[in-house]
């Protein structure tokens, strides 16, 4: 298993979006925080913006959408061409069709998890996803702390999918930095969204090759 590198471009400057992301030419993926000032109280940007990244060709796009009523729009992220569309199990309304959807878009779907949601209720259907999204912080802001304590949550989900021989992959977001994503690999995350920490290091290039190292060291301790 390799360590996936998306870092999020929530922190970057936003009137150069197309030389931030080309600071990251070196990543995985860019990933992409949707946010609809309802299901969390921040807004950001929505599809028009996502269309334009995806024609520049820098990056595989990696959307995670924090929205109301993902079952409506999810889709048409999908058709726009992302990598990877990921939609919050608190907001869908049916989680497993909408996922149908998306992959039939020619996308990878993901199923993301806020701190306090259960990740129980969902274990018996992880096969309907390529991935799922375990926040490490409240969804909505940029260059929050890690929340420890989703770390059992990361363990849980890497067991029942080993266990039924599924190849899923755990992606964390929030808080992910050189201290903390040694942590989140040793607990079975191997896609890894880190957004303060690459647009405030001095070289957001190298940042990325290092905690690619790092998480790439501790996945292979473990």
């Amino acid at each position: 298993m390799k360590p996936t590198i998306s870092p999020s471009i929530l922190n970057c400057d936003i009137a150069d979006l197309v030389g931030e992301l080309k600071k990251i030419s070196n990543a995985d993926f860019a990933h992409v925080d949707i946010m609809d000032n309802h299901f969390v109280p921040n807004l950001t940007w929505g599809l028009p913006v996502v269309e334009a990244i995806i024609a520049r060709n820098i990056l595989p796009i990696d959307c995670h959408l924090m929205i109301e009523d993902p079952d409506r729009w999810a889709p048409a992220y999908a058709e726009a061409g992302a990598a990877s569309v990921t939609f919050h199990a608190e907001a869908a309304g049916a989680p497993i069709r909408l996922a149908k959807e998306i992959r039939n878009q020619g996308a990878r779907v993901g199923l993301a998890l806020k701190p306090t949601t259960d990740i129980h209720d969902y274990l018996d259907v992880l096969d309907e996803f390529d991935m799922i999204l375990v926040m490490t912080v409240e969804p909505g802001f940029g260059g929050q702390p890690f929340l420890e304590s989703q770390m059992s949550k990361v363990r849980r989900v890497r067991e029942a999918a080993d266990k039924r021989g599924l190849e899923l992959a755990i992606q964390v977001d929030g808080g992910i930095s050189r201290k903390t994503i040694e942590k989140a690999a040793e607990a079975g995350a191997d896609v890894f969204v880190a957004g303060s920490a690459v647009y405030r290091a001095e070289d957001a290039y190298a940042e990325v090759d290092e905690l690619r190292k790092l998480a790439s060291q501790a996945m292979h301790r473990h």
